[in-house]
């Protein structure tokens, strides 16, 4: 006979061998089992002011952009994650302040306009569950030389982001997350998304096209270290034939103007929540 699907249990494609495992779901469809974790990551960071007419067009409905156009690349680098059960994976994000104005909510924070990941098991369930706009890239461990950290990030081969960091001092790590915190009005405060998944079989159309926001409710631990310096970076201009699903992204981001860079940071942190409080904004 047909299985069942249990209700209040997280399923993932293929359902028919039971509820997934994954960050908010341990085995045997226990949820919470894995937040907090004592995951280490190291974060790098480059900013630069571009053209606010530039990252407009890339903005989905009910999105504006939030004071200056402020552009951050960061890249993590994550081992100990306790759903992986002690592995770790890397990611490379770009994010921008935006405002987000809907019939309902109103939420402020960074868009995360794009976040590469070197692993299928958070790409599968951080789009289809959470709603991040993830795809994937490779992502090795950063370069530390001469006082200089290089980070890279790659498609088959094909290098498609060169990021450096240098000149660092120890900063104020009680500065961090500032743009995060909590506000007193209304607004919802956290990082948005736009989950926008397709409707089989009717080509054009969406099963599921809205905003979604990771929640701050509360200003969280400070890093362990922090260092500012200055960086800079570079995205490559790609041919369809260098990455054949990904040119249209990474040649967004090469078209962005650098007015001037904003700063670098590094940051050391422990620990990781599970974002099952991911909520939808309307």
């Amino acid at each position: 006979m047909p299985y069942p699907l249990k209700p209040g249990t997280m399923y993932m494609m293929p359902t028919h061998f039971g509820p997934m495992t994954g960050p908010r779901q341990g085995p045997g469809g226990k949820s919470g089992v894995f937040a907090p974790d004592q995951r280490k990551t190291m974060t790098v960071s480059v900013r630069f002011l571009t053209d606010g007419g530039q990252v407009e067009p890339f903005l989905p409905p009910g999105f504006t952009l939030d004071g200056e156009p402020v552009v951050e690349v960061f890249a993590s680098y994550m081992t100990r994650i306790a759903w992986l059960a002690g592995r770790g994976y890397n990611v490379l994000g770009v994010r921008v302040p935006v405002v987000f104005q809907g019939s309902e909510n109103r939420a402020a924070g960074p868009f995360l306009m794009v976040l590469w990941e070197n692993l299928t098991d958070p790409i599968l369930t951080g789009r289809e569950q959470l709603g991040f706009s993830k795809v994937y890239c490779e992502l090795p461990e950063p370069v530390e030389f001469d006082g200089e950290t290089h980070c890279t990030a790659s498609w088959q081969g094909f290098r498609f982001l060169d990021m450096k960091v240098r000149n660092l001092e120890e900063a104020d790590s009680q500065a961090a997350d500032s743009a995060l915190a909590p506000n007193d009005d209304d607004t919802l405060r956290g990082v948005l998304h736009y989950k926008y998944m397709p409707r089989t079989g009717a080509w054009g159309e969406a099963d599921a096209a809205y905003a979604v926001l990771s929640p701050v409710t509360a200003p969280g631990a400070p890093p362990q270290a922090r260092y500012t310096g200055n960086g800079e970076l570079t995205f490559h201009r790609a041919r369809w034939e260098d990455l054949p699903t990904q040119y249209m992204i990474v040649n967004a981001l090469h078209g962005l103007e650098i007015k001037e860079y904003r700063g670098a940071t590094i940051e050391h942190r422990v620990g990781g929540g599970d974002l099952i409080d991911q909520r939808i904004v309307t």
